[in-house]
């Protein structure tokens, strides 16, 4: 059994895993590229096949290391799209990877037929396997994906913490950070190469649809909290934690997905949030009203009833 039993393996990779996702998460939704996530997860099939057909090997780094470098052709290439200026990153997106799939989809049925390849559990993984492939630090017995999801985590820490000054001002106002002698189309391109990295690196533990999850859903939420984004990157986080525990738990007592819980549970905050936020707006809009509502008073008119305020 690896150290934290099987449930707590399970746990803490999946709020490693969130963690990580949250960091550059933050960053994408902010951007305007959410979708870069799910584009990710569909361009990597080419370079899966590859590994197959050059190193005829089914090992995790070979089909990281594939998986990773056509995950990075996919964003450069959209990045590129983008930056011509003829087309919107929406629809360079929607260009890139649907090629590229295809382009794996044909040397799956060309290339592969007799390999008896699974790519379902290739791709997109099971959370609930994690405990099954261990290896040995130090004479203690820790779930691989664990570690992997630490060592991803770490980077992502690193790199934020680097350039958290870069990331701030070409998300919030590339031209200023041109003029001022930053490079927003290099710091963009390094985020989303890393991106990739922590996308294709988390697929083989917990799953293809729970890293598009974790990448967005508790973004996206923490956007509708706070407008610090220091405080965002915490709130998501946070969630993403919540989402891999509750989620879990969730899942045992109930007898369902695992990853699927999670991703439910990261929902679940989601719509929370919003309904946060509209409480806010509604609270907002009508303090806008009754403001307005007071300046148009004319002079010696008689304020309403329970009014506190005095001419």
């Amino acid at each position: 059994m690896p150290l934290f039993g099987d449930a707590g393996t399970i746990m803490i990779t999946g709020g490693l895993v969130a963690s990580a996702c949250a960091l550059l998460g933050v960053m994408l939704v902010l951007r305007g590229l959410s979708l870069m996530g799910d584009a990710v997860s569909h361009s990597v099939l080419p370079g899966i096949i590859a590994v197959f057909l050059v190193a005829q090997t089914r090992a995790p780094v070979w089909v990281i290391v594939g998986a990773a470098t056509f995950a990075v052709v996919c964003v450069l290439s959209i990045e590129w799209l983008t930056s011509t200026g003829l087309v919107r990153s929406d629809a360079a997106i929607g260009l890139v990877f649907p090629a590229l799939f295809a382009l794996g989809v044909l040397g799956v049925h060309r290339f592969t037929a007799d390999l008896h390849i699974d790519l379902d559990s290739t791709i997109y993984g099971e959370i609930a396997f994690l405990p099954f492939r261990v290896m040995e630090i130090a004479g203690v017995e820790v779930a691989r994906g664990m570690v992997v999801a630490a060592v991803v985590l770490l980077l992502d820490i690193a790199f934020v913490a680097i350039f958290w000054k870069e990331l701030k001002i070409t998300t919030f106002d590339p031209g200023f950070a041109a003029v001022t002698g930053f490079a927003p189309r290099w710091v963009g391109r390094i985020l989303l190469v890393l991106v990739s990295i922590t996308a294709v690196v988390a697929f083989e533990s917990v799953g293809a649809i729970l890293v598009i999850a974790l990448l967005i859903v508790p973004a996206a939420a923490a956007r509708l909290l706070t407008r610090r984004l220091l405080t965002m990157v915490l709130i998501a986080v946070g969630i993403g934690w919540v989402a891999a525990i509750v989620g879990y738990q969730a899942a045992v007592a109930v007898d369902a997905s695992i990853a699927g819980m999670m991703g439910v549970v990261a929902l679940t905050a989601f719509a929370g949030a919003l309904a946060v936020a509209g409480a806010r707006r509604v609270r907002s809009h009508r303090q806008v009203t009754v403001a307005a509502a007071t300046a148009i008073r004319q002079p010696g008119e008689t304020a309403p009833r329970g009014d506190t305020h005095r001419r």
